[in-house]
């Protein structure tokens, strides 16, 4: 019967987005486990409505979750195409300050537009004319109208709303259930809490916020308001930590000490000076609307699509970007909450004034690589612990045990250090192996877990569906990430600060270097202040 409830569902193949996923969460329950464990209720809201009143795949308006898709651009498009195919959601409105693809940067020219035209069944698409990479409002409102025409056959549908303002659909589509959020990382936070404040669902990509303290009031609202429905994307695709806490809890390894996580973000341009020139707005492009709450300045497209992430107003860096698919389980599994120290290694690049050299150093973009260490205290029976980020393409120190060997370290991965030995393991915790002690192999009493390669909308869309209707909260939803979202935010603050900063987690507050403290926070232009959302 679980297979009945997700075989709709189309896959969406975002392999150059992040690394493989894979199936099993982390240390107390699985995605898979808990569809079984659904799969009752589940059944209850789509079996009957198909066989009983429109035949196979048929599920009644009454029965559907309407929703409210919040940033059309290539990975909103991305994430759009395999939520249309599920017949429990209709997305009823698309909303994102671009009228028109304009400027937008993909993995590659066709493929987006390849995947559109086979989901919508029409092999001629083609928005705004050949080698264009589709995005904005019109072309999200063209995307959803064909498919629910063309693909699955609505009767008398009305077609969708299309807005350029957030503010404005929230206003005037009063009878939405949910809200999917795929904007920049910068109006994130505001976004959840507005749409939590009027009782809608939240689906919303990484990060929850860009800013510690704006992540700390959505999570707090989510809390407050349980009938509230939230779930952070990167929860579908998180790997599992059942085999390396089943060795570490052996003594495999000794006492843990060390976690490693490196990645190879950024894949988009890293900007080390702010942009000189100023083009002109693109025809249909409201930038007023895309700065949101951030401070006014000239537009650039430097700024915008797929290479906002390397701006700490507009992004949250590789951590931000990557690290919620590595780390969620780890947090879980090792009880990681708030870090003691976070201290900042950070890449610079170098100019000249005439012919004299200079060091570029900024507090507006993040560094083209880093390494930051995060120091956690003992909780429980587990020791203290420091996390280790890596991006940019930099790495810990090759193993002594892999170097005998001439190994090096893959590209992307995972390594848990002990005062005995070692854990690897890919970026998502795939493939787990230990490298040191006395044998390579697993302790006794301890099986590898099987993390297979799963296709991730599958299974999480119809968890988030099943949430809806029964108003309990399943374990992708906002609390579950408090800690990683926290780490996240004052990785970038360590950044942008350029030194070690000591963190109390009681206040808030960075206590060594006050001065940081403002990257913790926003000032909010008029109009964007939460409170008056």
């Amino acid at each position: 019967m679980k297979k009945d409830i997700t075989q709709d569902v189309t896959a969406l193949d975002i392999q150059n987005e992040k690394p493989a996923d894979n199936l099993v969460k982390n240390s107390h329950i699985n995605r898979r486990k808990f569809v079984e464990m659904t799969a009752t209720t589940a059944i209850g809201f789509t079996i009957l409505p198909r066989y009983v009143l429109g035949g196979k795949n048929y599920i009644a308006p009454s029965d559907k979750i309407t929703l409210a898709y919040i940033g059309v651009g290539t990975q909103g498009i991305r994430e759009l195409l395999p939520m249309l195919a599920v017949p429990q959601i209709q997305v009823v409105a698309v909303c994102d300050p671009n009228k028109q693809a304009r400027g937008y940067r993909d993995w590659g020219t066709d493929y987006l537009k390849s995947e559109i035209r086979k989901t919508i069944q029409n092999p001629d698409w083609t928005p705004g004319g050949d080698n264009i990479i589709p995005g904005g409002r019109e072309n999200g409102k063209s995307i959803v109208d064909a498919f629910y025409t063309n693909v699955q056959k609505q009767q008398n549908y009305k077609g969708c709303a299309a807005y350029a303002d957030v503010r404005e659909l929230l206003e005037k589509e009063k009878d939405i259930d949910a809200v999917k959020i795929m904007t920049p990382d910068h109006l994130h936070g505001i976004l959840c809490m507005a749409a939590i404040k009027k009782g809608k669902h939240v689906l919303v990509h990484k990060p929850i916020s860009n800013r510690l303290a704006e992540g700390k009031k959505v999570i707090e609202m989510a809390r407050n308001n349980p009938k509230v429905i939230t779930h952070l994307i990167p929860w579908d695709s998180n790997g599992s930590m059942e085999t390396v806490m089943a060795w570490i809890n052996a003594g495999a390894i000794g006492k843990l000490t060390e976690v490693h996580n490196w990645t190879n973000r950024p894949v988009w341009p890293q900007y080390p000076d702010l942009p000189a020139d100023k083009p002109p707005v693109p025809d249909g492009f409201d930038w007023d609307l895309w700065l949101g709450p951030e401070a006014d300045r000239p537009y650039s497209p430097d700024y915008t699509h797929m290479v906002f992430r390397g701006w700490y107003d507009f992004g949250g860096g590789s951590m931000a970007d990557m690290g919620h698919y590595s780390l969620w389980a780890v947090f879980n599994a090792l009880k990681l909450t708030s870090p003691s120290v976070i201290e900042p290694h950070r890449s610079h690049v170098c100019g000249f004034h005439g012919a004299v050299p200079y060091r570029i150093n900024n507090d507006f973009s993040f560094p083209m690589a880093s390494t930051v260490r995060f120091s956690y205290p003992a909780n429980g029976n587990r020791p203290p612990v420091d996390l280790y980020w890596y991006d940019g393409g930099m790495r810990p120190p090759i193993p002594d045990e892999l170097s005998a060997d001439n190994k090096e370290l893959p590209q992307e991965g995972m390594m848990f250090v002990g005062d005995q030995g070692k854990i690897l393991a890919g970026f998502n915790l795939q493939n787990p192996q230990i490298i040191s002690g006395k044998k390579m192999e697993a302790p006794a009493n301890t099986k590898p877990v099987n993390q297979n390669q799963v296709q991730q909308t599958s299974e999480a869309l119809p968890l988030f569906v099943d949430a809806c209707k029964t108003g309990k909260q399943y374990p992708g939803n906002f609390s579950e990430a408090e800690y990683l979202t926290e780490a996240v935010n004052l990785y970038a603050a360590a950044l942008r600060a350029n030194k070690l900063l000591k963190y109390d987690a009681a206040t808030l507050q960075i206590t060594n270097a006050p001065d940081a403290n403002k990257y913790l926070s926003r000032a909010y232009r008029t109009g964007w202040d939460p409170a008056t959302i």
